[in-house]
């Protein structure tokens, strides 16, 4: 007697995984999302553990739970993967104020963001 299940958004050779609620500008976010896109998910997480940002280990971290997903849930090969989408989205912004003189205040703003990736499963041609 219950609702019926809503057909999965993604295709059949998809997956994908959210962060939420990362402590980090959008924009900053979104170079290291760059930093992947396109790539198989080999060389993205190799680019991911060498890079200097701080927040390329939750990004790394999304990106393995991706490809966790994708085995695991949807029966995809790992070795062919590719990350087919990885974007950026604002979440809230704590507000806080910092002292500034003769009694004013200056507003510190402290944003997150999310982080959605899909990985997709790409067959490797066959080159003789």
């Amino acid at each position: 007697m219950g609702k019926a299940a809503t057909p999965r958004a993604l295709a059949d050779t998809e997956a994908k995984a959210v962060s939420r609620m990362l402590r980090v500008s959008p924009q900053k976010l979104n170079l290291v999302a760059q930093l992947i896109r396109g790539k198989k998910v080999s060389r993205a997480l190799a680019d991911l553990e060498f890079s200097r940002k701080r927040i390329a280990l939750d990004v790394r971290k999304c990106l393995q739970s991706a490809i966790a997903n994708a085995e695991n849930n949807h029966d995809l090969d790992v070795d062919d993967l590719v990350v087919s989408q990885a974007f950026v989205g604002k979440a809230l912004v704590m507000k806080r104020f910092h002292a500034r003189a003769r009694g004013r205040a200056g507003r510190v703003e402290k944003p997150f963001a999310n982080l959605t990736i899909i990985v997709r499963e790409v067959p490797a041609t066959a080159e003789a």
